[in-house]
Parts: C-alpha cells; structure tokens; sequence
C-alpha cells in the first residue's frame, strides 16, 4: 500500500470507521441484529396515526408457481402503530372470516413466500373467553403482517384448583416443541394485545428478549429495572439454559421475577424491546380502569438461588388429557396437580 494513502487522513477516517463497525456487529451478535437495531430506530412512530389492524392483509395471496421465494428481510405491509379498542367483542366466527389463511390450530404459513422465521405463541388460559377472543382478533393479522410462521397453543389447567402459570408454560414449551424445531417460544398473557406491528415477535439471538416493555397501565413504562413479565421471547435453548418457568408458584405472580433471577444465574441478561416499540394495551374487564401507579418489585418467597437447577423442565410432571385443534389456536388441556399441602 502507497505511504501516501496510509498518512491521508480521509482513509484513516474511514479505517477507523470500518473498525469500530466490525467490533459493533460482533458485539450485538452478528450483522442482521445490527441492521435490525439501525432500521428500528430509522423508524419513526406516530401513535397520533394508528392503522386498523386488518390493513393490508387482502394483499395477502398465494403466490404462481411451485416454488416460493423467500419472504422479504423487513415486511412490506408492515404498518407501525395500530389502532386497539376492546368496545366490541369479536366473535370467533368474525374472527375466522378475516383469516382466511390461518389453518387448523391456528397454524400460518405466508402464502406468497417461505418464512425466515418460526415463532410459537404460549398463552396459559384459564376460563378468560372475552380476552381470548380480543386476543386472536388482533394477534393473527398482527403476525401475518410480519411474514412468519407461527401456531399458537392454549395451555388449559383443568379443574378449579389454584392457577399456575408458570407450569403451564412449561407444559406449552414441552408440547411445542413436539410439533415443530420452533425458532422462538414467545410466552404471552391472554389479556396483552401490541399496539405496534414493527415490535416483531422474534427471539434475540444470544438472550431472552423482554417484549411488553411498555403497558398502558404502567403509563408506557417499566413498573421495576427487572421486570420480565406480560410477554417474553427466549429461543428453546435460552429456555433450557435457565431451566425452565418453577413449577411451584401456585397463585398471581412472582414467576417472571423468578425468571429474572434464573435468566442471570444462567449466564444470559435481558434485552428488551424499545419502549416505543414495545407499547401494549390491557385488558382488565373486571376494573373501570386500565391504569395503575408503576410498582415495586415483590418480595420473592422461593430461594431461587438454591432451587432453579431442581425445579423447572427437568422437574415437570404433567397429564395430559387432550389435545384439540381449533380453527384460530392449539388446545391444550392437562392436569397439573395441585398446591402440595405445605405450600
């Protein structure tokens, strides 16, 4: 190389340049999560201008040919900001008719091109019909729009004994994966619906990815530094890494601070999707209103320290007594015991 080109200062420029790029890319874990975060935050959004959620999705069509080409790298029908209103409840006949390409378990493939990715959706249900027609209402064409393919699976506690989320979760993950190598496992409350089409329901690739890091009830903002709960992405190896959700919490609460704690004990940390992004509405029929002042973390009862290695997937006892296919989603009902008598 001419002396005269390394003493330019234009070419020293660029060089340093070009190096503090390459250390970037291997920092964040490769080019794609690097170009991922530049066009997110090339982004802008306006939730003054909101989109209804079915926009777009009549261009939805199978494409000519035997042979499809792969999806797009960012979605051309994307939209941003969504309009949510939960005034009507959609019915699930509406819901299948605005659907067309959702198939039997509520399994999509885009039908104009091959996926880049395979998400499940993991909901831990018990007896919330109102929100679990909201939810499918805006959560199909949400995931349509984003070119993946993707099923979603209803995890059903059966009888009326106290509500674990956490093993029934853990249930969801172990049935998932029966069916599909899936990419990502993203673990959804039933009563959290995204108000932006641009917060992809993805896995970050080296770390569990905190998705609803913005609620309304929250006034858009964390509640606590190490909040991981509503919606969450972990590919099925960030899930084996920690173990798992506890079986053991019986009752609201606690789990997803347990998650924090394992996510760390682990070896891995949290990344969370940008507060604009990661924007939800919630529903909550049984209160006037749907905020609430932002809360501290509570106290943990379980010595997560101690117990993460034991307690989790390689623990899991479960029935499992049925396994149906609806039109709109995967249901799975099982027995999971009950709170043992020390508890």
């Amino acid at each position: 190389m001419p002396l005269s080109r390394v003493e330019n200062p234009c070419f020293l420029l660029f060089l340093f340049v070009f190096q503090a790029v390459f250390i970037l890319i291997l920092y964040r874990g490769g080019a794609s999560g690097v170009l991922r975060g530049f066009v997110e935050s090339r982004r802008v959004v306006d939730y003054s201008k909101s989109h209804d959620v079915y926009t777009n999705l009549s261009l939805l069509a199978p494409a000519g040919g035997t042979v499809l080409p792969y999806c797009s790298v960012h979605s051309p029908i994307a939209v941003g900001p969504l309009t949510i209103t939960f005034d009507v409840l959609p019915s699930e006949r509406m819901i299948i008719q605005k659907n067309p390409f959702v198939q039997s378990g509520g399994r999509y493939r885009p039908p104009h091109c091959l996926a880049r990715y395979k998400s499940a959706i993991l909901v831990a249900y018990s007896n919330q019909e109102k929100y679990l027609h909201q939810l499918l209402y805006y959560i199909h064409p949400f995931l349509q729009r984003q070119q993946l393919s993707y099923r979603i699976y209803l995890i059903q506690q059966v009888g009326n004994g106290t509500f674990n989320r956490a093993k029934l979760l853990n249930v969801g993950v172990r049935e998932a994966l029966k069916d599909e190598d899936w990419d990502c496992l993203l673990l959804h409350d039933v009563n959290l619906v995204p108000e932006n089409d641009y917060n992809l329901y993805v896995c970050d690739e080296y770390y569990p990815k905190h998705i609803a890091s913005a609620m309304d009830k929250f006034q858009y903002n964390l509640p606590y530094k190490s909040f991981f709960g509503g919606v969450s992405a972990l590919t099925p190896e960030h899930y084996m890494k920690m173990n798992g959700f506890p079986n053991t919490y019986w009752g609201d609460g606690g789990e997803d601070d347990d998650i924090a704690t394992r996510i760390q004990l682990a070896g891995m940390r949290i990344v969370r999707t940008p507060l604009q992004l990661g924007r939800y509405k919630v529903m909550d029929y049984n209160r006037e209103t749907e905020t609430e002042e932002p809360r501290r973390r509570p106290a943990s009862r379980h010595n997560t320290g101690k117990t993460w290695k034991d307690d989790g997937m390689n623990s899991l006892e479960f029935k499992l007594l049925s396994r149906t296919k609806h039109p709109l989603y995967t249901n799975i009902t099982v027995d999971i015991g009950y709170v043992p008598p020390f508890s």
